[in-house]
């Protein structure tokens, strides 16, 4: 299959050059294709939940109760998100956009499920700290004489209890959590063009889902291969231009020319 019109040729050289950082072997193309894929909230509550041993039907109460599983949602204190972390808290638990439903449900789960050991698995205590901040439970001996607190603890409770559905509520997965912080990006613009050869049909025939893609790319070459082969193709491109021109230069000297006619010459 022939390769052929390299569009933003400028644009992967710069990010194939510039990328300083150090990749290991498991880099490739699935850390890429994950990025800004839509997935339902029930998929992130479900991985939440096995991550830090807490009852995905208790992640989902609290956030029903807190934003209506909206992660765009921002309250009046400035809590934000799906599970309504403040920016302190959110800062405290690693989550760096809290706009991100994945990292903020992610975050959610890792702060509920250290309340729920610190009140010895006590649900109540625990959700009254998330609410009204470990403090004003230890300064009232439980759940803070609060009306907005006490109503908080009730109606997750009751929510806890419904078995809450969240497959229906889809969001871009914006950061993907699985690919490691020692990878660049993926430039967002075509690097190539394939010719609509039939070998191009039988391969677009084949593969059907994104996991597909993904196990196809794999076997053909890994991503640092990828940024490999563009160092090389551009790198090469240059050199045939820098020893062309010197060629040029070269011939100019054997006819007697100057140093200054040649230049005015290759200026033209």
């Amino acid at each position: 299959m022939q390769v052929n019109n390299v569009s933003n040729s400028t644009q992967v050289l710069q990010t194939s050059r510039t990328t300083n950082t150090k990749k290991t072997s498991s880099t490739s193309f699935d850390s890429y294709l994950n990025q800004n894929k839509e997935v339902s909230l029930e998929e992130i509550f479900e991985k939440a939940a096995d991550k830090y041993d807490v009852s995905v039907d208790l992640l989902k109460a609290i956030a029903k109760q807190e934003s209506n599983f909206n992660a765009d949602a921002v309250s009046k204190s400035g809590a934000m998100g799906v599970m309504q972390l403040m920016p302190a808290t959110a800062k405290e638990l690693g989550v760096t956009n809290a706009f991100d439903a994945e990292q903020n449900i992610m975050g959610g789960a890792k702060y509920i499920s250290k309340l729920l050991d610190q009140y010895n698995g006590d649900t109540k205590l625990a959700l009254a700290a998330y609410n009204a901040g470990s403090g004003n439970v230890r300064k009232y001996g439980g759940i803070p004489p609060f009306k907005e607190t006490q109503n908080y603890v009730v109606k997750v409770m009751q929510y806890y209890e419904q078995n809450l559905d969240a497959s229906n509520v889809m969001v871009t997965n914006k950061t993907a959590s699985n690919v490691s912080t020692n990878t660049t990006t993926l430039p967002t613009t075509s690097v190539v063009n394939r010719s609509n050869s039939s070998d191009d049909v039988e391969i677009n025939k084949s593969i059907s889902t994104t996991e597909e893609l993904e196990d196809k790319l794999n076997e053909i070459f890994s991503m640092n291969d990828y940024l490999k082969m563009i160092e090389i193709m551009f790198g090469s491109e240059e050199k045939q231009d820098s020893e062309q021109e010197d060629a040029i230069y070269q011939s100019y000297k054997q006819l007697g020319m100057s140093t200054p006619i040649i230049n005015m010459l290759k200026g033209i």
